[in-house]
């Protein structure tokens, strides 16, 4: 059976640990990599710490996953330190990358000629091409600082803007392809409503469905909305083909139903993404 390529995300930013921004570069992610037939393992939120940095990488890479994504850090300011803590940790060098200095500097000749002027490749500006050596930049089609990417021991390591208009614009255009090259898995899934059963009462009827499907994942979700409580089942399951993928969802679901009916309960589909 093949696995699914392992994912480890690392959020980096003081505004995320006081709460001020909420994570949804993490959320964003965590759906993309799910539905590209990837599995999140752990999902890490730091600050900005050079040492804090380097040494939950450092973590990340003792684990061995495929690949380790890092958010946040990559711009121009003092606490943009996200390349140095990922040099630090796999002994690396900082140098000026000529690749990534002539995609800092496009942007801003672009940016200076719609604004009638010419923009100076300040310090701050060179600091975004300032790579760990070995490293090798991705186009960033929205904003100025380039993602990263850095192969080491078996481990791909991609570090991209927080900016989530540039996480995502890098990640559509570079990793999602990198990804599918490398994942042979389809990711399948199904949601359902279920009315007029109890929580505590539905435990045992998955548990029984889990046991005649090992390979989906049943996770409940107590929901209130309207016409009162109720509670979403998502199922959802990875297979290289997606004829079967879909035929276990089915089957599984079928069995969830017949055994909430016989139980006096309802069982609606809810479309995905509602």
């Amino acid at each position: 059976m093949i696995e699914q390529l392992k994912f480890e995300i690392l959020t980096i930013g003081n505004e995320l640990l006081i709460g001020k921004i909420l994570n949804t570069n993490a959320h964003w992610l965590s759906r993309r990599i799910t539905n590209l037939g990837g599995r999140v393992t752990r999902i890490i939120t730091i600050g900005d710490d050079v040492g804090e940095i380097s040494s939950t990488v450092r973590d990340c890479l003792a684990r061995k996953p495929d690949f380790i994504i890092t958010v946040g850090g990559l711009g121009p300011t003092f606490d943009d330190k996200t390349l140095e803590g990922v040099a630090r940790a796999l002994n690396l060098s900082l140098k000026v990358n000529s690749e990534a200095l002539n995609m800092v500097k496009m942007k801003y000749e672009s940016l200076g000629r719609a604004r009638g002027e010419k923009i100076e490749l300040t310090p701050a500006r060179i600091k975004m091409a300032t790579l760990p050596e070995k490293a090798k930049p991705l186009t960033n089609p929205v904003g100025t600082a380039p993602g990263v990417l850095l192969e080491t021991d078996g481990v791909t390591i991609i570090c991209l803007p927080g900016v989530p208009e540039e996480m995502k614009a890098i990640f559509e255009d570079s990793i999602s392809l990198i990804i599918r090259g490398k994942s042979k898995l389809i990711f399948c899934e199904k949601s359902l409503r279920l009315e007029g059963i109890y929580e505590s009462d539905l435990a045992p009827i998955i548990d029984q469905v889990l046991k005649m499907n090992p390979r989906v994942y049943i996770k409940s979700h107590p929901r209130r909305g309207e016409g009162g409580a109720y509670i979403e089942l998502h199922l959802s399951t990875s297979d290289e083909s997606l004829e079967e993928c879909f035929r276990v969802i089915d089957v599984t679901a079928s069995e969830v139903k017949k055994h909430v009916v016989e139980r006096g309960g309802r069982v609606t589909e809810i479309p995905i993404g509602e």
